[in-house]
């Protein structure tokens, strides 16, 4: 092999590099979370999954169950509500719920509690909602 054919392949093994350094810096947004989190490739909890207790779901908040990959909401007193945990932006999973709002760490995306629609992009769609029953003061998947 030539000496000039060498350099070329080291600069463009250094260039892929580089580019791949780059892109993996671009791929999150605060806490540091990424879009092929754990909770992702889990399958999805079955019907009669059963969540946890209504009282820890504060009214105007919420609660992630992450494991679950299920965010349950109580927009006002009594009324809960329940969404897929994973971001419809780049499919991470929402880690908080404060002001009204369902957050994602990975790029700042924000849902309503109410209703899981989007409040701040980039996500362009809402958040799949989910259906629950609350009885005896906990929370199931129906």
């Amino acid at each position: 092999m030539r000496d000039d054919e060498d350099r070329s392949v080291t600069r463009r093994t250094a260039l892929a590099a580089a580019s791949a350094g780059l892109l993996a810096g671009c791929s999150t947004y605060g806490s540091g979370a990424t879009p092929t989190s754990a909770a992702q490739q889990q399958p999805a909890p079955a019907a009669g999954t059963e969540l946890g207790a209504a009282a820890d779901v504060p009214v105007g908040g919420g609660k992630v169950f992450a494991d679950k990959q299920v965010v349950v909401t109580q927009p006002t007193a009594g009324t809960f509500a329940a969404f897929s945990a994973v971001c419809t932006h780049q499919g991470c999973t929402v880690d908080k719920v404060a002001d009204g709002k369902i957050a994602c760490p990975c790029h700042g995306s924000e849902f309503a509690i109410a209703d899981g629609s989007v409040a701040n992009g980039p996500a362009a769609r809402p958040l799949e909602k989910k259906t629950i029953t609350v009885t005896g003061g906990r929370i199931t998947l129906a």
